[in-house]
């Protein structure tokens, strides 16, 4: 049974199985553990929770909506699970993936003493000797960590972010507990709400490690910083390294209003229709020019400072496109643009993951609605935002995986013009993306790029036609050695082997209570021994036994639905 060895039982995990189905129960999804068999598994024979009903309330909201709330409920690490799911609506169902973008890390500060002891831990110091002043009142709190602000001793105003103590222990946990569920899920449900559970939560797991350690997006602002070293309409924080370390990040205080404060920026003499064309070509230098490109671009993570510049923060989610990435992503767009549904899915087979169970005719007809719903309409007047949500719906309708970076990149995209036309009525991100599309256009042809080009393909041709004949050879000799193996998997077989494990251990129960019954009825016969009320007490002992096991037996039977 792969899926059982999966289930990490130790006590601590075992208490948060506990208080993870619990949560699943009260939001309604108590069907759904009852067929991943999860108390089976965990604690064999004893049920771990009771299934009850939910409240009325719960009742009525969507499927979507209540797991939202559960996420919320369970934790930093289910609210990050979510908020990274809202980024793929090619895997998961759309209603699903923009009800996840809800998500909100509603958590309390934690203790001041903490914080003193977290900096204390990372920087070797205390913050007295640290920071000239240092305000114990949070600005910001979030699952993973909180942001205050400090004055260094050297004079510059500067934010602190600091992780929450021992918030590395408690989602290791639910990461060991997540990829139990995935084997579980990927055994016993349909892929109807979720595509490829384990790789999922394999690709979070990689996600979510990265983010706890600050260095890490350290890092990041640094590149953004001499990405956009000489634009004036950008501003990139600065990282103070000499008080930075894995849970602490040191950056430079921006004084600015939130792109969202649309009074107040007019109140303080703000452009914004100069901030929307700012924001727009910053997205867009970010994204085709440098290939390092903000993956979370909401109105709480940008400001507008004195001139209409630009400042992005919290880099903790950042996408990449290298350049044979970033060639096709104009390869998409300019299909689009010409309308051409064969090369639009000849770009889908290139660089997503097209699978057996796809249905190429019906995608060319679903892609040819989709380019009929935008024939003859301009740049200017199409809805990016609406247009990428069609273009997604298609792929997760087709189970087809797109590049990670991709989906990061068309979700960001769409915030981007959703704010940018909050700022502008007559904002249209096409007429700032034309620019870029030209100049990448240019760079693709150009010498320079066709000649790394011809001498990439060459050494790849190369290395093939070198290691052919050891790789024929081989081939050979395990043929020629009948050592040529063919890995074949029955998927679904360990809900079988379960299933018979139940079916055998109900089948001995039931002949345990069985002759449980005949013993007892020979010791009436018999009529000896203590007697109860005229009767052999051993004899209405085992009766007892008999009826209580019998019941147990038959409200298992009745809970799991199947007679």
């Amino acid at each position: 049974m792969i899926a059982f060895t999966r289930i990490n039982r130790n006590i601590r995990s075992i208490r948060r199985y506990r208080q993870i189905l619990g949560i699943l129960i009260k939001y309604g999804f108590g069907q759904v553990i009852e067929q991943l068999n999860i108390d089976y598994y965990i604690e064999l024979g004893r049920r771990i929770v009771t299934l009850g009903a939910p409240s009325k309330e719960i009742e009525r909201l969507s499927t979507p909506q209540r797991l939202r709330l559960a996420m919320e409920e369970l934790g930093p690490t289910f609210v990050k699970l979510g908020q990274t799911l809202s980024t793929r609506p090619d895997l998961i169902p759309y209603d699903y993936s923009e009800e996840f973008r809800k998500l909100q890390d509603n958590v309390p500060a934690f203790d001041d003493n903490k914080v003193h002891q977290q900096i204390f831990r990372e920087l070797g110091t205390t913050s007295d000797n640290l920071f000239a002043e240092f305000s114990d009142k949070p600005i910001a709190a979030a699952s993973i960590g909180q942001v205050h602000r400090a004055r260094l001793k050297t004079g510059e105003d500067v934010v602190v972010k600091i992780q929450r103590p021992d918030i590395e222990k408690t989602i290791e946990t639910d990461l060991d507990i997540l990829m139990g569920l995935a084997y579980l899920i990927e055994n016993h449900l349909s892929e109807e709400m979720i595509t490829e559970p384990i790789a999922i939560v394999k690709e979070f797991r990689r996600i979510i490690r990265r983010e706890l350690d600050y260095t890490r997006e350290g890092r990041a602002i640094d590149r953004f910083a001499a990405n956009f070293k000489d634009d004036k309409t950008v501003l990139i924080p600065q990282v103070f390294w000499d008080y930075t370390g894995p849970t602490i990040l040191t950056m430079s205080y921006v004084e600015g209003i939130k792109i969202n404060a649309f009074t107040r920026l007019e109140a303080a003499g703000y452009d914004l229709k100069t901030i929307a064309s700012n924001g727009a070509n910053t997205f867009l230098s970010q994204v085709l020019v440098h290939g390092l490109f903000h993956g979370d671009p909401h109105p709480g993570n940008i400001l507008v400072a004195p001139g209409n510049v630009i400042c992005m923060l919290d880099y903790g989610m950042v996408g990449h496109l290298d350049e044979a990435l970033k060639f096709h992503l104009i390869d998409i767009i300019l299909a689009i643009v010409s309308r051409d549904v064969d090369r639009i899915i000849n770009q889908l087979l290139y660089s997503g993951e097209i699978t057996d169970d796809t249905d190429q005719k019906q995608m060319k007809r679903d892609m040819s609605d989709f380019m009929d719903d935008y024939y003859e309409i301009s740049l200017q007047r199409i809805d990016s935002g609406r247009l990428v949500a069609e273009f997604i719906e298609i792929l997760q309708r087709h189970h087809i995986k797109f590049p990670a970076d991709l989906i990061l990149l068309a979700k960001a995209l769409v915030s981007m013009e959703g704010l940018g036309k909050q700022l502008d009525p007559d904002f249209n991100i096409a007429d700032n993306l034309k620019p870029f599309i030209e100049r990448v256009i240019h760079e693709r042809v150009s010498v320079g790029n066709l000649k790394r080009e011809a001498e990439s393909v060459s050494y790849a041709y190369f290395n093939l036609l070198r290691s052919l004949p050891k790789d024929l050879k081989e081939f050979i000799n395990r043929i020629n050695r009948n050592n040529f193996k063919i890995d074949l998997e029955h998927r679904g077989l360990e809900r079988l082997i379960t299933d018979l494990d139940k079916a055998s251990n109900r089948l001995s129960f039931s002949l345990l209570i069985g002759s449980i019954i005949v013993g007892s009825s020979l010791i009436m016969q018999i009529n000896k021994g203590p007697q109860l009320l005229g009767f052999p007490a051993l004899g209405l002992a085992g009766y007892t036994i008999a009826g209580l096991l019998g019941l147990w037996l038959a409200i298992g039977i009745l809970r799991s639905g199947r007679l």
